[in-house]
């Protein structure tokens, strides 16, 4: 049942709250102490807090700290008997969802409560909507619904049928593994063994010993006959990563395997017969390797008689979304925790991020977050430094100086909880400087350096509803 929690040192006013929810499809909460307020949305985890700003105990400021510490994905409406444009703007820099005037018409409250509900079966609807999503576009362990995925996954089963080798190029992280593992569970050889053979990782000395295997006495140590990766592969795949990495040496002799579809042990000289089918991966330009004399002609265009291409993170951003909520589903069941979502504002920090790493760097950064997760849902706090820092310097990139300073100004005083005479030794300036530039602010409205801010922040807490915690 969805639970809203009001906090307020004044028991009419609970009271009042109470009665004139008492109809609606909610659980309503009241404390009018504000520590057991705290408590009571620890334990009830209330989607939605009414919170009076001043309060004698602790006031509304610090009370919201908490609350959104304790759960990042909660709704917090801060509530005070006089309006200010300075207050309204701090609230929301620190985390609050509005910031409204008492008394709150009755009617007024019953539609705002009445938005809380619908946002919350959205939530839910489009929750189970993702699901549904990320198993419709799931294809051999790979996810994704954008054009250039779709389209691979068509490729691959075309090619899966009939292929004896593919080459998989594309950037690091960007699957080409599950390429080739995808290739070979949809051909006829899917009973037969997948063989990884990463040939970076082996020295260029051992890689022909590992690869093709050796007789007991070819060399110090051989002490009795071994089976190479390529022989282990006999009758299902062996996926070449790395190719791009091997000596021109080495490509010789990986030639005369797709050739011959034989192997020679070391120290011997009788050749083994294999039925072997090849993915090679590559985050290479094996063509311009070959016009520099780095890549054998031959291999290259033994190797790309079918070509499979695994797009990057930024060619796919519709599939972000759905990679997003497929690790933290993953994730959350592996660490044991309940988490059930991703905050608006992180959300929209992983979308604004580049993602060199590509889909390897997000299940890297899903993993670490839900890891390091205290509540229910992820926030920005629980991704890296180096994803938070391009939160806070993505707003000034096209910024005015005033505008800058103000925003410097605001984030100043959200860290040291409003206290402007801290704020003022901070930025090394008088008070009567900063309370001067707080008035420019106030007074400028939608207009000036204050108001982006709050927008930017306002429309990351509250935008269309979706599966992702508002927040």
């Amino acid at each position: 049942m969805i639970s809203i929690l009001f906090i307020d040192d004044e028991p009419q006013v609970l009271e009042l709250m109470q009665e004139a929810l008492s109809s609606s499809e909610v659980e309503v909460l009241a404390a009018s102490d504000p520590i057991v307020g705290i408590e009571i949305a620890a334990k009830k985890r209330p989607q939605t807090v009414f919170l009076d700003l001043m309060m004698p105990k602790m006031g509304g400021m610090q009370v919201l700290q908490r609350l959104l510490a304790q759960d990042p994905g909660i709704e917090v409406i801060l509530l005070s008997g006089a309006y200010s444009t300075e207050f309204a703007v701090e609230a929301i820099q620190n985390g609050a969802s509005d910031y409204l005037t008492k008394p709150m018409p009755l009617e007024k409250l019953r539609a705002r409560v009445a938005r809380t509900l619908e946002m919350a079966r959205e939530r839910r609807r489009a929750a189970k909507a993702e699901e549904g999503l990320i198993e419709a576009y799931q294809f051999s362990g790979m996810i994704g619904r954008s054009p250039v995925m779709l389209e691979l996954f068509s490729r691959v089963r075309r090619i899966a049928p009939h292929f004896r080798t593919v080459l998989v190029h594309g950037p690091t992280g960007s699957g080409k593994e599950l390429v080739a593992r995808s290739l070979h569970r949809d051909s006829p050889a899917a009973e037969k063994p997948f063989v990884v053979c990463n040939c970076a990782a082996i020295t260029e000395t051992l890689f022909e010993s590992e690869l093709f295997g050796y007789t007991k006495g070819a060399f110090t140590g051989a002490m009795q006959n071994k089976m190479g990766l390529a022989e282990s592969a006999n009758g299902g795949v062996l996926f070449l990563d790395e190719i791009g990495e091997l000596s021109l040496s080495m490509q010789a002799k990986i030639l005369r395997l797709l050739q011959n579809q034989e192997v020679q042990r070391v120290g011997s000289t009788a050749p083994i017969i294999v039925d072997v089918r090849v993915v090679a991966a590559t985050n290479r330009d094996l063509r311009q390797m070959v016009g520099e004399g780095r890549f054998r002609e031959d291999l290259f265009y033994r190797l790309s008689m079918v070509e499979i291409a695994a797009p990057s993170l930024r060619e796919r951003p519709e599939d972000l979304r759905l990679l997003q909520q497929h690790f933290l589903d993953r994730f959350s069941k592996q660490f044991g925790k309940n988490l059930s979502g991703i905050t608006r504002r992180a959300q929209k920090l992983l979308s604004s991020y580049p993602w060199p790493g590509n889909v390897r760097e997000l299940e890297g950064m899903i993993s670490n977050a839900c890891m390091m997760a205290s509540g229910p849902v992820l926030d920005v706090a629980d991704f890296p430094a180096h994803l938070q820092e391009l939160r806070l310097n993505r707003d000034d990139d096209f910024a005015t100086l005033e505008q800058v300073a103000n925003r410097h100004l605001q984030r100043v005083l959200a860290r040291v909880n409003g206290s402007k005479v801290r704020a003022a030794e901070i930025l090394g300036i008088s008070r009567a400087t900063l309370y001067a530039m707080l008035d420019r602010i106030s007074k400028s409205g939608p207009n000036m350096s204050a108001r982006p801010v709050a927008g930017a922040l306002d429309s990351d807490l509250r935008g269309q509803p979706n599966a992702a915690v508002e927040n």
